[in-house]
C-alpha cells in the first residue's frame, strides 16, 4: 500500500502546490523520489510526532493541504492531544497517514502493534477515519481525502497487500462501503488489511455450501449505515473482520448500528483480544495465534449456523 500512496501522492502533488507531505523520520527509501521532485514541500521534521501535527495545523491554517506520515502507533498515540487539539477542534483539512496498521510490525513488538488506533481515532469529533483493504482502495483514499474539510486518519499496511479490486474500483466515496459480492446466508464486512482474508473466508464457505455475501467497510468512520442494515436485513447474519482490538472498532461500530436498525441481526466479530500481545513474530503468525486465519474464521462462521 505504501506504493500506491507515494504514486497518488506524487500525481496529486504534481497538479497542487498546495499540498504539503510531513514525516517524522521515517519513510526512508520510500520517499527517496518524492523527495527529490518535491523538495520545497516534503519536510522531515524528526521524531517529533507532536510538533509535526502542530506544523501541520499551522501549514493549513495558511491554506495548505497537509498529508503527515508515521508508524501508525506513533502517529496517532504518540501526539493524541495534539490532534484533539490542533486538528480536530478547529476541523483542518490535516491527513495523517498511519502505515503498518494492526499487526503488520509483528516482529517488533508491542510498542509497534496498532491495535488500539481505530478505536481513538473514531472517538475524535470530526475526524474521518478510512482504512483500504488493497492498494487499489488506498489509492481512491488518498485522491478522496483531499476533498475533505476536515482531518482524516488513514490507516495503511505496508508493502505487498495483495490487490482483491483487480479489475479495478468504480466510484469509490469515503463513507460508503463497497458490496463486492452479495450472499443471503452471512453478510461478511471487513476493513484494512483483512480484505484479502475476508475473501478467502467467503470462498471457503462457498466451498461448504454457504453463500457469504462480502463488503469491504473502508471507512469506519462515517460507517455506512444503510449498507450495514440492508445486509443484515437480506443475510440476517453478519460476520465482521479487522486486525483491531475488539473494542472500539469495526466490530463495535456495526454492532451499533445493528443495535439500532436491525437488532434482531446475529452477529460474529472477528478481531483482536482486549490485550497486549507480548510475543513477537510475524505477522500471519499473530493472526494464527488469535484466530484470525481464513480457515479459523469460516470454521467459526460455519459452526455457528
Amino acid at each position: 500500500m505504501r506504493k500506491a500512496l507515494v504514486e497518488t501522492l506524487s500525481e496529486l502533488f504534481g497538479a497542487d502546490r498546495s499540498l504539503y507531505l510531513l514525516t517524522a523520520d521515517t519513510g526512508f527509501h520510500v520517499f527517496d523520489e518524492f523527495q527529490k521532485q518535491f523538495a520545497d514541500r516534503y519536510l522531515n521534521v524528526g521524531i517529533a510526532e507532536s510538533g509535526m501535527i502542530t506544523l501541520a495545523a499551522g501549514l493549513a491554517v495558511e491554506g495548505k493541504q497537509v498529508f503527515v506520515y508515521g508508524i501508525a502507533p506513533f502517529v496517532t498515540m504518540r501526539c493524541f492531544e495534539q490532534i484533539r487539539n490542533d486538528l480536530c477542534y478547529p476541523s483542518l483539512p490535516v491527513k495523517i497517514v498511519g502505515v503498518g496498521g494492526g499487526l503488520t510490525y509483528g516482529p517488533a513488538g508491542m510498542s509497534h502493534h496498532s491495535i488500539e488506533d481505530i478505536a481513538i481515532m473514531t472517538a475524535l469529533p470530526g475526524m474521518t477515519v478510512v482504512c483500504p483493504g488493497d492498494p487499489v482502495e488506498a489509492r481512491e483514499a488518498v485522491r478522496a481525502s483531499t476533498k475533505l474539510a476536515g482531518p482524516c486518519y488513514l490507516r495503511i499496511g505496508k508493502t505487498g497487500e495483495k490487490v482483491v479490486h483487480a479489475g479495478g474500483l468504480k466510484g469509490f466515496e469515503i463513507g460508503r462501503g463497497v458490496t463486492m459480492r452479495k450472499g443471503k446466508d452471512v453478510a461478511v464486512i471487513a476493513t484494512g488489511n483483512m480484505l484479502e482474508t475476508a475473501v478467502e473466508v467467503c470462498d471457503l464457505l462457498a466451498q461448504e455450501g454457504t453463500r457469504a455475501g462480502l463488503i469491504s467497510m473502508h471507512t469506519v468512520k462515517p460507517i455506512d449505515r444503510k449498507l450495514i442494515a440492508s445486509a443484515a436485513s437480506r443475510c440476517g447474519r453478519i460476520a465482521t473482520i479487522e486486525e483491531h482490538s475488539i473494542v472500539g472498532g469495526l466490530g463495535a461500530a456495526v454492532a451499533g448500528v445493528l443495535a439500532e436498525e436491525e437488532p434482531a441481526a446475529r452477529l460474529m466479530r472477528f478481531a483482536l483480544p482486549d490485550a497486549y500481545e507480548h510475543r513477537a513474530g510475524s505477522q500471519a503468525y499473530l493472526r494464527e495465534l488469535h484466530g484470525l486465519t481464513a480457515p479459523q474464521i469460516a470454521e467459526a462462521i460455519l459452526r455457528a449456523q
